[in-house]
């Protein structure tokens, strides 16, 4: 039998902090927005870019 001293557990990282879901102007809200906002603008370039007509003659108001 062998007399091994425990080794010392070592220290728990702490987990990155991820923004909470709330309600309202909140900073993940806005951060959220803008992203889809900028997803909305490149697939209307690229429907532009692919029809060869604006938004609005697409949409039939022209």
């Amino acid at each position: 039998m062998t007399t091994e001293t425990p080794k010392p557990n070592p220290p728990a990282l702490d987990p990155v902090p991820q923004p909470e879901p709330a309600f309202g102007w909140t900073h993940y809200a806005e951060q959220i927005n803008g992203r889809f906002a900028m997803i909305g603008f490149v697939a209307l370039l690229l429907l532009e870019l692919f029809t060869r007509q604006d938004f609005f003659t697409w949409i039939g108001l022209r």
